[in-house]
């Protein structure tokens, strides 16, 4: 589904308590890069795991990698990559700045998703 944005999605409900017909619309769905982090004991967050497929392996990312920016947010620890992608729409493409574990830098374009 990639490029693809969803708005806000909502559910039927019914049974006891609930009005016939009720709809209980839920927060819109959060953008995920499919991707596992840790803290790299300095700037960035080092991906320590990649989910195939998903956003970030559709990208170019793999195990090893050393996410330095996400976009125009500079990323300093998994927590900071977290709160990126958080604030993300799903569907938006997303510059991303990374060295590798071969020790080159390069700037890859991710498309957060949702991921279910």
């Amino acid at each position: 589904l990639s490029g693809v944005g969803l708005g806000v999605l909502g559910a039927a409900l019914a049974g006891p308590g609930w009005p016939a017909g009720a709809v209980a619309a839920s927060a819109p769905a959060a953008a995920r890069l499919g991707v596992e982090v840790t803290d790299a004991g300095g700037p960035g967050a080092l991906v320590v795991g990649v989910h195939v497929p998903g956003p970030g392996f559709a990208a170019g990312l793999r195990e090893g990698d050393l996410l330095l920016a996400f976009g125009a947010t500079r990323v300093d620890s998994a927590a900071d990559l977290a709160r990126a992608v958080a604030g993300t729409r799903p569907g938006t493409e997303v510059r991303l700045t990374v060295r590798h574990r071969t020790g080159g830098y390069e700037r890859l374009t991710a498309v957060p998703g949702i991921l279910t």
